[in-house]
Parts: C-alpha cells; sequence; structure tokens
C-alpha cells in the first residue's frame, strides 16, 4: 500500500500591499487662497467707507483735486458746521424725516409683522394658507413697480406730498409678515401657548405676555430689515414728495449732489452728509446685534 502525498493547492494571490494614501478630493481651496479671497472682499466694503471718512473732511479744493485720501488736511469740524447752517439747517430737517420714517415705520411695520405670524401659525381659520399664499405673491412684487400705482391712490386721497405719503407705505412688508411666522413656528412652542389658555389668559393676553416675548429675536430682525429698507429709500419719496422740508436724507442729498456742477461747495456738504447718513445704520446693527444673531438661528432644531 503505497501513501499519497498531498496535492499541493496553489495559496491564492495576495492582495498588493499599498501605501496609505489620503482620498483625495477632486478640487480643493487651500487655507492660503480662502483667507486671501476673504481677505479682499473684507476691503471691497470697508474701502468705499474709508474713503468715506477721509473724504468727509476735506474741503472742495481737497476734494476737486484728487485728494479725499490725504491726512494733511482735516477740516471735519468746518464741513459739519457749514452742513449744519446749509440752506438754513434744512439737512437737520431731512435727518429728522428719515428717523421718523424709517425708525417709526420700522416699529410699527415689524409689531404689524409680528401680529400677522402669529396669527398665521397659531390660529386656523378659513382660507388662511391661500390669504397667505397672496401675501408671499406680495413678496415678488418690486418696490419700484408700486410706487406710481400709490402715488395716484395718494392723490385720490389728497395725502400726496405728505407726511403720511411715506409714512404709511413703511408699514407694509409681506416678507416681514413670512419671517414672523418662520420665528413664530421657530421660538413658540404649542404646549406653553395650550397651558396658557388653560390659566384663564385670553388671545391678546397669551399673545402680549407670552407670544410677543418670544419671537422677540423675530421682531429685532424684522425691525433691521425694515429700517434699512425704509432709510435708504429713494424712489417712493422721490415720486411721492415736492416740498423739501419733507425730504428725507437720501433725497435730498441727491438734490444738493445735482447742484454741485453749478456750485462746486456743496461737494464737501454732500460727501459729509453722507457719513452722517450711514451712521444710525451702524448703530442699529451694533446695538441690537446680539437679538438678530439669536433670530437668524429660529426654527433650526426644527
Amino acid at each position: 500500500m503505497t501513501l499519497l502525498a498531498p496535492r499541493h493547492r496553489p495559496h491564492p494571490p495576495r492582495a498588493r500591499t499599498t501605501a496609505h494614501r489620503p482620498p483625495r478630493r477632486p478640487w480643493a481651496l487651500s487655507r492660503a487662497a480662502v483667507n486671501a479671497a476673504l481677505l479682499l472682499a473684507t476691503a471691497y466694503t470697508l474701502l468705499p467707507l474709508g474713503w468715506l471718512v477721509t473724504a468727509a473732511a476735506k474741503n472742495t479744493g481737497d476734494l476737486l483735486g484728487g485728494r479725499a485720501l490725504s491726512p494733511a488736511t482735516w477740516h471735519l469740524g468746518e464741513n459739519l458746521r457749514h452742513l449744519a447752517s446749509a440752506d438754513g439747517g434744512v439737512y437737520l430737517r431731512w435727518y429728522l424725516n428719515s428717523l421718523l420714517y424709517a425708525g417709526g415705520g420700522a416699529l410699527l411695520c415689524a409689531l404689524v409683522c409680528v401680529c400677522a405670524g402669529y396669527a398665521f401659525h397659531v390660529h386656523s381659520f378659513p382660507g388662511k394658507e391661500r390669504l397667505f399664499g397672496l401675501v408671499l405673491l406680495g413678496v415678488l412684487v418690486p418696490a419700484g413697480a408700486l410706487a406710481l400705482p400709490m402715488y395716484l391712490l395718494a392723490s385720490e386721497l389728497g395725502v400726496a406730498n405728505t407726511f403720511w405719503s411715506v409714512f404709511v407705505p413703511s408699514l407694509v412688508n409681506p416678507f416681514g409678515v413670512y419671517l414672523a411666522r418662520v420665528f413664530c413656528a421657530g421660538y413658540l412652542p404649542d404646549e406653553v401657548l395650550e397651558a396658557a389658555r388653560l390659566d384663564g389668559a385670553g388671545e391678546l393676553r397669551v399673545f402680549r405676555s407670552i407670544g410677543l416675548p418670544m419671537v422677540a429675536p423675530g421682531f429685532v430682525t424684522v425691525f433691521l430689515f425694515q429700517f434699512t429698507a425704509v432709510w435708504n429709500n429713494f424712489f417712493l419719496p422721490l415720486v411721492m414728495l415736492s416740498d423739501s422740508g419733507l425730504f428725507p436724507v437720501s433725497l435730498g442729498l441727491y438734490g444738493w449732489n445735482a447742484q454741485t456742477h453749478a456750485f462746486p461747495e456743496y461737494y464737501p456738504l454732500v460727501v459729509t452728509g453722507s457719513l452722517l447718513a450711514v451712521l444710525p445704520l451702524v448703530a442699529a446693527f451694533v446695538l441690537l446685534q446680539r437679538h438678530w444673531r439669536a433670530g437668524l438661528t429660529a426654527g433650526s432644531a426644527r
């Protein structure tokens, strides 16, 4: 009896060992390139403001001679005195008008938008979603397209060339209603509202004591958006107003700038007035940025 040798079995081919390589991304920017792009974007944003700050301290000769960025001369105090006394101090009147149009209008508009957004979120009524869709259609209509119809309506009502012809349209903001509904959905738990109703609070008391304080970030956000929009609004006052005493800052500075070809002494007034016109916007965002940043995250957890 012969012993059969075990048949040799070939070993399976072993996989080739290669060094571990990180996965290659198809395209990626280096950190230096990203920082360079951010630096360019920051410079693009801040350089005009820097030019405005330095140019506001120059006289007519420096501005016309191309020395707006030169630190050799500084006439800011003199420019401010001329600005306050030019044309009988009308710039101060324009400034007050802009504060009333933008500040008061944005405050009431934010309240109206929060009330509407609260009603759309909390209450159920026939045709609610269709009505909300109609509000969203208002977002698609450009504000400039409504200026002429609003002027014709104001003329029919006899309020053209008055304070109310600019102030009342600033109370309406369809996009603010949409934002307010989003904020209410993110900040108002239904359980809290139901508990307040079980305690005997009426709907107005629930909104005033619970709803409005809880959606304060949304209120501030709508206020900032509307304040910026009304402060920078130009076309509506241009159409509605003919009395220079009712002009906002934007329209008043435009009128002065149109006269600089015949009266070059208006150049420093326009530049200095433009610098002062930026300050309320900067102050509003700096003072309210904490609430605004909190409002940007509304509904993120849902």
